[in-house]
C-alpha cells in the first residue's frame, strides 16, 4: 500500500492516549525467568499521533503513529488492534497504523515459562489492551485539527553498547570490563536525541515524538509495572512545556544498546549520589535538557503543508541459515537446564506449596528459558528446510524532510547508521520493534563474537538479512523522495 498526499493541503494532527497497564496480576517478561506483578510503579501508556492530509474529491489517508510502554509489539497483538479499528473506523485502513514498544522489561510477557501463573496470559493482555488502544486511536482520528510540525536533532548521553570484546575474540553481554582480558566495546553508540513536534493553529506545542537508540529498561528486575524511564521523562518535560503535553516515544536501532554503565561504574553511581537523582531521573534530566535546548530552533521553521507519504509492505528476508554444529551445540546447552526444570516438576508434584517461593518459582522458570532455547534452534533449523525466508512488515513514512523507517527487530545500531548515512531524508528516525517482534538481528562481528543476541537461539535473521533490510529500507525511502 502507499499513500502520498499533495503538499498543497494543510496537516491535520490529532492526538490521544490510553492506559494500558493490566488491571490484575500479570506474569512480567523482559528477564529469563517469571516474575508476578506486585503492582504498578507508574502506568503503561500507549501514546498516539494521527497525522493526515485531505486532498479535494479524495478520502483522507492518515498515517498513525503509536508508542507503547511494552516490551514488544507481538503480531496478535497488532492484529487485534488493527481488527478493533476495522469496527470503529471502518473508513481507515488500518495498515496506515505502526505501533511501536520502547523495550520495557516491567510489562505483560512475551511467551510462556512453562508452569502455570496465576494472572493475565499473553492472549488475556491482548484482549485487556487491544481495545483500549483502538479506541485511543479513534479519539486521536476524531481530535484532528489544523497544526504544523517541526523537528531536531539533540543530543543526549541515554544508550551504550553493552557488549564487551576480549583478547580471545569473544564478546559478552554485560561482560566485565576490571579483567584482564577485557579488550574494548564491541560496537558504536548513538547519541542522538529525534524530536518531531507539533503544534496547533494557535501556535501552541501540543506533543512530541522522541526517537533515541536506548531501550526502556532500566528497573529492569522489578515486580511492579513501569514504563521506566519513560516515566520520568515524560513528568519532566509536561513540568517545563505544560502538562497537558503529549509524548510518544520510539526506540532506534537499540539491539546492543543498553542504559548501564559498564566502566566508570563508581564515579557514575558518585555523579547521582551528589546530583539527588537516580538514573531514571538522570535520563530524563538529560532528555529534558537537549530537547528544551533544540525546541526555540525547531519553532523557527513550523511546517503547516509538509509533503506527508506512507509505504507499508512485506519484505521477504533470508533466514539465518543454521549449520548442524549450531543445532548440536544449542541442544547441548539446553540439556542440562531440561534436567534442572523436570527435577524441579517432580518437586512441585510433592511439594505444590514450592510455586508460592519466590526463589523457587525464578529457578524454575528460569530453568525453563534455558531449555526452551534449545527447542527453539531445533524447530528454526527444521523451519529453514522449507521456509528459508522470513516475512517483515516494514513501513516507510515521509513527513516533510524528515524520513521514518520501521522494523520489527532488536537491529544492531550499525544498521540504523547505515540507513541514516544514506537516507535521502535530512533527518531521519529508525523505529525497531514495529509492528511485529522478531528477535535481534546482530552484525557480522557480533555473531563472531557469540554474545547473546547474536546466538541462534536470539536471531531469525542474521548479517545477510542485516544487509538486504537496509537495502530495502534506503530503496522505499528514496522512492518517496522521487515521487
Amino acid at each position: 500500500m502507499q499513500n502520498t498526499f499533495s503538499s498543497s493541503q494543510p496537516l491535520r494532527i490529532g492526538w490521544a492516549a490510553a492506559d494500558i497497564t493490566p488491571d490484575r496480576t500479570a506474569v512480567i517478561g523482559g528477564m529469563p525467568w517469571a516474575r508476578l506483578s506486585s503492582g504498578v510503579m507508574d502506568k503503561l501508556t500507549a501514546t498516539v499521533l494521527a497525522l493526515e492530509t485531505h486532498p479535494p474529491g479524495q478520502h483522507p489517508q492518515p498515517v498513525i503513529f503509536v508508542g507503547c510502554d511494552l516490551r514488544g509489539i507481538r503480531e496478535a497483538l497488532r492484529d487485534a488492534v488493527r481488527a478493533q479499528l476495522t469496527e470503529k473506523l471502518p473508513a481507515l485502513d488500518p495498515l496506515c497504523v505502526i505501533l511501536n514498544a520502547v523495550h520495557t522489561h516491567n510489562a505483560p510477557p512475551l511467551g510462556t515459562f512453562g508452569i502455570d501463573l496465576e494472572g493475565m496470559s499473553e492472549d488475556d493482555y491482548v484482549a485487556f489492551a487491544a481495545p483500549r488502544i483502538a479506541v485511543a486511536i479513534t479519539e486521536a482520528w476524531h481530535n484532528r485539527s489544523p497544526g504544523g510540525i517541526g523537528y531536531g536533532l539533540g543530543q543526549a548521553v541515554v544508550g551504550r553498547n553493552r557488549l564487551i570484546a576480549y583478547t580471545d575474540a569473544s564478546s559478552k553481554m554485560y561482560g566485565a570490563t576490571d579483567v584482564d582480558n577485557f579488550s574494548h566495546v564491541e560496537g558504536y553508540e548513538d547519541h542522538s536525541v529525534n524530536v518531531l513536534c507539533t503544534w496547533n493553529s494557535d501556535r501552541k506545542l501540543t506533543g512530541m515524538v522522541v526517537n533515541l537508540a536506548a531501550p526502556s529498561q532500566v528497573s529492569r528486575s522489578l515486580t511492579a509495572f513501569s514504563a521506566d524511564y519513560w516515566h520520568d521523562t515524560r513528568e519532566a518535560l509536561r513540568a517545563q512545556l505544560g502538562p497537558g503535553l503529549f509524548v510518544l516515544p520510539q526506540c532506534s536501532s537499540a539491539g546492543d544498546q543498553d542504559t548501564n554503565v559498564l566502566w566508570d561504574k563508581a564515579a557514575d553511581e558518585r555523579m547521582l549520589r551528589l546530583a539527588g537523582r537516580s538514573r531514571r531521573a538522570e535520563i530524563a534530566a538529560r532528555l529534558t535538557q537537549a530537547i528544551t535546548t533544540i525546541l526555540p530552533l525547531i519553532e523557527r521553521e513550523i511546517d503547516w503543508a509538509p509533503v506527508l507519504a506512507h509505504d507499508v509492505r512485506t519484505v521477504q528476508l533470508p533466514r539465518r541459515m543454521l549449520g548442524e554444529d549450531d543445532l548440536q551445540k544449542a541442544l547441548a546447552d539446553a540439556q542440562p537446564h531440561r534436567e534442572i526444570f523436570e527435577r524441579m516438576m517432580a518437586e512441585l508434584e510433592v511439594n505444590p506449596a514450592l510455586r508460592n517461593d519466590p526463589e523457587w518459582l525464578k529457578q524454575a522458570t528460569r530453568a525453563f528459558w534455558n531449555a526452551r532455547r534449545g527447542e527453539t534452534v531445533q524447530k528454526r533449523f527444521e523451519l529453514q528446510k522449507t521456509e528459508p525466508r522470513f516475512a517483515i512488515e516494514m513501513h516507510a513514512v515521509r513527513i516533510g524532510d524528515l524520513a521514518v523507517i520501521t522494523n520489527p527487530f532488536e537491529l544492531f545500531l550499525d544498521y540504523g547508521i547505515r540507513i541514516k548515512a544514506r537516507s535521502p531524508a535530512v533527518q531521519t528516525f529508525i523505529v525497531q520493534l514495529a509492528s511485529g517482534s522478531s528477535g535481534y538481528l546482530p552484525t557480522e562481528r557480533s555473531v563472531a563474537g557469540g554474545a547473546y543476541g547474536a546466538v541462534p537461539a536470539s536471531t531469525n535473521i542474521g548479517p545477510e538479512g542485516g544487509r538486504l533490510y537496509v537495502a530495502a529500507a534506503l530503496e522505499r525511502l528514496n522512492a518517496l523522495w522521487e515521487k
